[in-house]
């Protein structure tokens, strides 16, 4: 591996890095091309991704202006606007896809936020925005609420892609491969082909530690302090391990099914005492996914450390997750308001670039 960079190291143990960010910029600067050229191997969004990339830039004033000429409402000219630069995304990581036989080059676009308790909606939402963007390698991002499990098992039932999100618990992660197994499972029996159905499940990392550190500098107990998100997806990876090598997976294995990858999402380190690599260096392993942002993108291929680290001290993690219970901290109580409150900043974040896209509208119109 001398001579590699990080991120081609960290694919030669089994892990792709994706970008968490994309903007129409990006797309037309090469800077997306750089990073492919990097090992970069696909691309997630969401809609506070979005607020950014469309809202707090003029890159789009010329499309919204025309939209609005046109009397497109402004949820329509989200969708336009999100879809064209998921589309143009999708094409520039199509010769990743073709290479690996469909296994990565996907982008990934979300359903609308105030959809997460709408199964029947989610499900047609998601038809939809597979249609509009009508490539092979997107995938569709469904939040891992109630409601979303059950829309993941009929999506994936469907032959869409999916992107899990928002998952914060192992209990959550456990129940989304459920639902991917059992969409899987749905779609054999319907006698349709299971070869061509990709999926990961997002585990969001880094806000478990700003949660749990303040709970536990409460409590003055620092031993704990930036471990127990780490801690929390390595034992995710554990269930996936389990999950898939059953009896019960290897019988779509045979049929030429795909694991259900786990994807580190919320990578980027929110706390300036911790390396700034941390959530990526620690999770590195076989099957897995690693969604990054520019920043956190950066500092790992310049001080980024590369080793077999998702399987590491699973003892200690045992131990750890037992004491942080004991210390009167539930980890299932601080992951579910973690998902609470990811669902409420993703809502908050839409409707801001709604209001938005409707202000600059105005404005362009003079």
């Amino acid at each position: 591996m001398t001579g590699e960079n990080t991120i081609i190291q960290a694919f030669r143990m089994g892990q792709s890095i994706w970008c968490d960010f994309l903007s129409r910029d990006l797309l037309r600067s090469g800077k997306l091309d750089a990073m492919i050229s990097s090992g970069v191997r696909g691309v997630t969004t969401n809609p506070s991704i979005f607020e950014t990339a469309i809202g707090k830039t003029s890159d789009y004033d010329d499309d919204i202006l025309r939209m609005v000429t046109e009397g497109k409402k402004r949820e329509e000219i989200y969708t336009a606007l999100t879809v064209s630069d998921v589309r143009e995304a999708a094409d520039v990581f199509s010769p990743v896809y073709q290479e690996s036989g469909g296994g990565d080059g996907f982008v990934s676009l979300e359903v609308s936020p105030v959809l997460a308790d709408d199964e029947e909606g989610t499900v047609a939402e998601a038809e939809q925005l597979a249609a509009l963007v009508s490539k092979k390698n997107v995938m569709i991002k469904i939040p891992a609420t109630k409601a979303g499990m059950g829309a993941v098992r009929k999506c994936i039932s469907m032959g869409i892609n999916v992107n899990a999100t928002l998952i914060f618990s192992r209990q959550q992660y456990r129940d989304v491969a459920e639902a991917y197994i059992s969409g899987l499972e749905d779609r054999a029996g319907q006698g349709l082909p299971v070869s061509g159905v990709a999926s990961v499940a997002s585990l969001f990392v880094s806000r478990v530690d700003t949660a749990v550190d303040k709970m536990l500098a409460e409590k003055k107990n620092v031993d704990l302090q930036g471990k127990i998100a780490v801690d929390n997806a390595r034992g995710a990876y554990m269930d996936f391990q389990a999950l898939f090598s059953s009896d019960r997976w290897q019988a779509l294995e045979s049929k030429g099914a795909r694991v259900q990858r786990p994807l580190w999402a919320s990578t980027g380190t929110k706390n300036p005492g911790y390396s700034s690599t941390l959530y990526v260096d620690s999770l590195i392993g076989p099957h897995t996914v690693n969604t990054i942002p520019p920043a956190t993108l950066e500092a790992f291929l310049s001080a980024g450390t590369v080793s077999h680290s998702v399987c590491n001290e699973r003892a200690e993690m045992e131990r750890r997750l037992n004491e942080l219970e004991q210390t009167g901290i539930s980890l299932d109580t601080v992951t579910a308001k973690l998902l609470a409150d990811g669902l409420a900043a993703f809502e908050k974040a839409y409707f801001s670039l709604l209001d938005s896209i409707e202000a600059k509208g105005k404005t362009l119109q003079g």
